[in-house]
């Protein structure tokens, strides 16, 4: 059975447990904090990567629920249009994972020290409103410049974005952090294959590339599928990477 640690959001509970030395969150949870009565269809679209099943205890009893690692809880927010999933992505990042990574708990507030905190934050968040809007959009109007393309990006173009975006990459480098996320893999001749769920989750495609001509025979001869990155996968790279909003 694994071990609950409740944090408390506003006036809901959500609940975590550790998987392998990671943060893992209760849906139903975070689908309270968003408004969002149907688990069930938010759970069908997740990667199976960062969805399963595990037994806790709560109310004396125990019970099978269903949790999402860090980036499954991301992708719920990005997809959902409520406005409580700004405060609550804010709340998870600066708070919680932090802590936690930091300390290995997180330590629930008092009633009076919430207060105070929110009235500090109200205030900075005040002091620089103007500044922050007027930072904020020419860069949303640059994604959905990149967004609105309509095309997707060889990753030797992708690498510049998220450097851009404040993740310092190169080409090789992107290349090894999409195989780590499970994005990729060596296959025929060790080239570099998508799996099929990146692809079907709409995160990369992979283009046919015109035939080359050989230096010693002069024959042409078929080139290897090209990896590419769509906006949705550029902007996945963006939040899991955590960088800024992007640049052209």
């Amino acid at each position: 059975m694994s071990v609950l640690e409740v944090f408390q959001y506003a006036d809901r509970e959500v609940r975590t447990v550790p998987v392998d030395g990671e943060v893992w969150f209760v849906l139903a949870d975070i689908c309270g904090v968003l408004g969002v009565a149907n688990v069930g269809n938010v759970a069908a679209r997740l990667d199976e990567a960062d969805i399963r099943q595990t037994d806790i205890s709560s109310g004396g009893q125990r019970r099978a629920v269903t949790i999402v690692s860090e980036s499954g809880m991301y992708e719920v927010v990005i997809r959902s249009d409520k406005p409580e999933a700004r405060g609550f992505r804010w709340w998870v990042t600066h708070e919680v994972i932090p802590a936690i990574r930091r300390t290995g708990t997180y330590t629930v507030e008092t009633p009076e020290q919430l207060m105070a905190r929110a009235v500090v934050q109200a205030q900075e968040i005040i002091a620089t409103r103007d500044q922050q809007i007027a930072e904020l959009e020419p860069r949303a109007e640059a994604w959905d410049e990149i967004a609105d393309a309509g095309t997707d990006y060889a990753v030797r173009d992708v690498a510049p974005m998220l450097s851009r975006a404040g993740i310092e990459t190169g080409p090789q480098r992107l290349f090894e952090t999409l195989h780590e996320l499970k994005w990729i893999y060596r296959g025929e001749k060790q080239r570099w294959t998508p799996y099929a769920r990146a692809v079907d989750a709409g995160y990369l495609k992979v283009r046919a590339m015109p035939p080359y001509r050989d230096r010693d025979t002069g024959d042409l001869k078929p080139s290897a599928p090209q990896v590419r990155i769509t906006p949705k996968g550029i902007e996945r790279l963006r939040v899991q990477l955590g960088a800024g909003v992007l640049t052209p």
